[in-house]
């Protein structure tokens, strides 16, 4: 493969202009920003101050194979194996979902009205252990379990924490499967961001998430929407201690129908939040007893 120069900053512009056959400018500024930082770790500021810096022919081919990924409209976090979270860094692959910021968004509501506890926390469907994983390093004396039906997933949650120097339980389990409920004991708060977008909703996603992002970890079945927050609710009867804290992630479409499904489960002071483009986004509740 032959190129006029190795020069990153010449390079840089070159595929930019390739790029935007593909993306806005924004995006495609914003993507390259990424790689550049990523492979060679230089900011868009550093490579205008260090516009000399040059290439080896491996390096020319790492970033040509990353932008010809682009292309393919591949996300970057997935390229480059990891992406940013609540300031810590997470990896990802194929096998887990990419973090969005409105799970961070999920996080800090979590963080806002339970930091000062001594809490016992699950997070049903883990994937990349994201939430557990923020959640531990901003309540530290918390106890966190991790839960995914994929062993890829936890696989890589685990990592993700090692990396990270947090002690969490992740484990195997698919809470749709009743009979693995005893595996597990009670817990303070039970957290989710459980598959929710049905397929009828396919037609509006981009490509990038069709195309690359695990199907297991996003869809629901038309005619059973609700089919992980009814299973959560059951599983909260005997798991979720009194006065016990859910936090969901849910599709904006099905807020009202989940705020409804909780209180008819004996939830309290059920609430539905907006993320930060004022779509509904969360569910909070407190379980109480049933005299």
């Amino acid at each position: 493969m032959q190129w006029k120069t190795n020069k990153l900053f010449d390079l840089r512009k070159q595929y930019m202009q390739e790029l935007l056959a593909y993306y806005d400018q924004r995006e495609a500024e914003s993507l390259l920003t990424i790689l550049v930082q990523y492979f060679f770790g230089l900011s868009q500021s550093g490579l205008i101050t260090n516009a000399d810096f040059r290439l080896s022919e491996s390096e020319m081919l790492q970033l040509h194979f990353a932008v010809k990924d682009l292309k393919k409209y591949r996300p970057v976090q997935y390229i480059i194996g990891e992406t940013e979270f609540f300031d810590l860094k997470i990896k990802v692959n194929k096998a887990v979902l990419i973090p969005r910021p409105e799970t961070e968004e999920l996080v800090q509501l979590i963080i806002n009205n339970e930091k000062q506890r001594d809490l016992n926390i699950l997070d049903i469907g883990t994937g990349s252990g994201c939430i557990a994983i923020a959640l531990k390093k901003n309540i530290p004396f918390a106890q966190l379990t991790g839960i995914d039906i994929s062993d890829a997933a936890i696989e890589l949650a685990s990592e993700n924490a090692e990396n990270n120097k947090l002690n969490i339980a992740f484990a195997e389990l698919n809470i749709l499967d009743q009979r693995q409920w005893n595996l597990l004991g009670q817990f303070d708060i039970i957290v989710s961001n459980p598959p929710y977008v049905t397929n009828a909703e396919k037609n509006r996603m981009d490509n990038n998430v069709l195309n690359y992002e695990p199907h297991q970890a996003l869809f629901v079945a038309d005619n059973d929407a609700l089919v992980f927050y009814k299973a959560i609710f059951h599983f909260s009867e005997n798991h979720l201690r009194q006065n016990g804290k859910i936090y969901f992630e849910i599709n904006e479409e099905k807020g009202n129908e989940i705020v409804e499904l909780a209180k008819s489960k004996n939830f309290v002071n059920v609430k539905l939040h907006k993320d930060i483009n004022g779509k509904n986004r969360f569910v909070s509740g407190s379980k109480v007893s049933v005299i």
